[in-house]
């Protein structure tokens, strides 16, 4: 399996498909670089560099005790994009995923980078706080530690299955392939790492990274998104940033990249093309 390791001995596993100019996927909590498998195999067949890295904790990279923070994600990416050289690269974040994006750029720098995508992102911030108020309270997040905590494997049924892709939702047929495959991704990564993680997704305060970033930022937020709510998510940060347009989708859930492939897809690549 193709790894790097970081500084600190941690091995991050990434999967690097095709030529051409790069794009490199941010998977969400508490998933793995498989997340974005119809993503990389639709880029490389309209002629990119597909790049996918399972976060450290996660997937089949070190399930390391410690390190589980945007800190340590951002500079595993900077790493590894060094490591691959990679040059006018589009980075793309899902969820966890975008907090991970934006913190790499504030804190690396946008020299490698040509643009960014974040997609059903957490930034600016999660957590309600007094500059945040419109934010979920700090009891959610510790909620999700319980469940972790109790019943890993149950909680990872649990969430697929309902508010994650909107399977909750009247109407909305759930697909049982889709529900299994994320319980198999979660369920390949450490507790640990899990559990720490929710703090880095509500917690951290991404606002001075997306105000350091120029590029141009596609946003895409589904405003049924039950995981990170749509008003207090992607139309903040796409005023934060200096080149930002955001892209709403009425009805779409948080999980949009696999349960409506089709149209992200496309709307990824015209803003790729544009």
């Amino acid at each position: 399996m193709p790894t790097i390791t970081t500084v600190d001995g941690t091995e991050i596993f990434y999967k690097d498909w095709g030529t051409g100019q790069p794009i490199v996927f941010s998977h969400g909590w508490p998933l793995s670089a498989d997340d974005w498998d119809t993503q990389m195999l639709f880029f490389l067949q309209h002629g990119y560099r597909v790049i996918a890295h399972d976060r450290r904790g996660h997937g089949r990279s070190s399930q390391t005790s410690d390190g589980h923070d945007m800190d340590h994600y951002a500079d595993d990416l900077a790493e590894l994009t060094e490591h691959l050289d990679l040059h006018d690269a589009v980075h793309v974040g899902h969820s966890t995923g975008g907090g991970e994006v934006a913190h790499y750029i504030g804190r690396h720098g946008e020299a490698r980078v040509a643009k960014a995508v974040l997609i059903s992102a957490v930034p600016p911030i999660m957590v309600q706080t007094e500059a945040n108020p419109g934010g979920l309270p700090r009891s959610v997040f510790d909620g999700l530690q319980a469940q972790l905590a109790a019943n890993r494997s149950e909680f990872y049924r649990a969430l697929p299955s309902g508010p994650f892709y909107g399977f909750n939702r009247d109407g909305v047929e759930p697909s049982e392939a889709i529900i299994q495959n994320w319980w198999r991704q979660g369920m390949m990564g450490g507790a640990k790492a899990h559990y720490d993680g929710i703090v880095a997704f509500s917690q951290t305060d991404f606002t001075d990274d997306l105000k350091k970033i120029t590029v141009p930022v596609l946003v895409m937020h589904g405003e049924d998104d039950q995981i990170v709510p749509y008003a207090d998510a992607g139309p903040l940060s796409a005023k934060l940033v200096q080149n930002g347009t955001l892209k709403s989708y009425p009805g779409f859930p948080h999980g949009m990249p696999t349960t409506q492939a089709d149209t992200i897809n496309a709307d990824l690549l015209a803003f790729l093309k544009s």
